[in-house]
Parts: C-alpha cells; sequence; structure tokens
C-alpha cells in the first residue's frame, strides 16, 4: 500500500522557507508606506510653493500675508485664516479678499500635511522668520514672512525637504 501525503518534515521546511519570504516582504510594504506619505508632503509642498511664487507674480510681489493700501504702505497680516483666504479664494491687485476680485484662486483647498497628527494641525500654516524645524506641533506648513519660503512641520520623524 502506497502512502500519498507530505510529510512532517516537508511541511515544517515549506513553512520555514515561507517565514523567512515574509521576513523580507513585509518591510518593504512598511517602506513603501512611509515613502508615499513622504510622496504626498513633497507634492503638496511644491503645490503650495508655487501658489505663493504664482500669488507673488499676480500682486506686484507681495506676499500672502500681506496687503498694499492705496498710498503704497505695505502690511502684514498676522491672521492664518486670511493667508489661507488669499490662497483658496480671490483677491483684488492689493491682496485685499474680494469675492469679486480678479485673481485667485490659486489653490482648491489648503493642502494638509499628512505627517501631522490631526488633519486640523496638518492644515495649520505658522508663520515667522525663523524656522520651526520638522518636529513643530503646532503646525503642518511654516511659511516664512521675510522670504516667502514654504517647508513643511510634523510631529513624526520625517525627512527634509
Amino acid at each position: 500500500m502506497k502512502r500519498t501525503g507530505f510529510t512532517l518534515v516537508e511541511i515544517l521546511i515549506v513553512v520555514v522557507i515561507l517565514g523567512i519570504l515574509a521576513a523580507i516582504v513585509i518591510p518593504q510594504f512598511t517602506d513603501a508606506a512611509n515613502d508615499a506619505r513622504d510622496s504626498s508632503v513633497q507634492s503638496d509642498l511644491q503645490t503650495l510653493r508655487s501658489a505663493v511664487e504664482l500669488y507673488k507674480v499676480q500682486h506686484c510681489e507681495l506676499l500672502p500675508n500681506q496687503t498694499q493700501a492705496a498710498n503704497g504702505t505695505i502690511t502684514s497680516d498676522a491672521a492664518v485664516a486670511n493667508f489661507v483666504s488669499r490662497l483658496t479664494g480671490k483677491t483684488d491687485i492689493n491682496g485685499t479678499i474680494n469675492a469679486a476680485g480678479a485673481y485667485g484662486p490659486y489653490l482648491q483647498k489648503f493642502p494638509t500635511n499628512p505627517n501631522s497628527s490631526t488633519a486640523t494641525i496638518g492644515a495649520t500654516p505658522v508663520f515667522g522668520t525663523t524656522d520651526p524645524g520638522a518636529a513643530s506641533a503646532t503646525a503642518g506648513w511654516f511659511f516664512n514672512t521675510t522670504t516667502g519660503k514654504t517647508t513643511a512641520c510634523a510631529t513624526v520623524a520625517q525627512t527634509a525637504w
């Protein structure tokens, strides 16, 4: 009588091989998720930087946090909501938010940094002249009010962009 089937040793060898393959493949999927998040941040950052540059070109070198009075005086606006509104809404040539304005919108919606701990923080820009660094727990984006440069912040480890 001939028996068919696998011996215990054959089954153990197959299980060990599958375990080795799983140990090799699973970390690559983890890295792929982190790489996708990094690519998303880089893409959103490039979009945000392009929107700021286009705003500057159309508003005679004014940054989205600035307005210009009729007498030519430039004023900085510290309200984050106005900064976001100037990029997602319409403005006039002086940077005044105006639904009938001739310029904008530059973004459909303000992007959320996926590396931030919450969506609210991720969609919040912070202003200043000194970059708080990648570990800022209060913002998803940093906007330098002197240079107009935008960078990404996050509450989790990331590479620098």
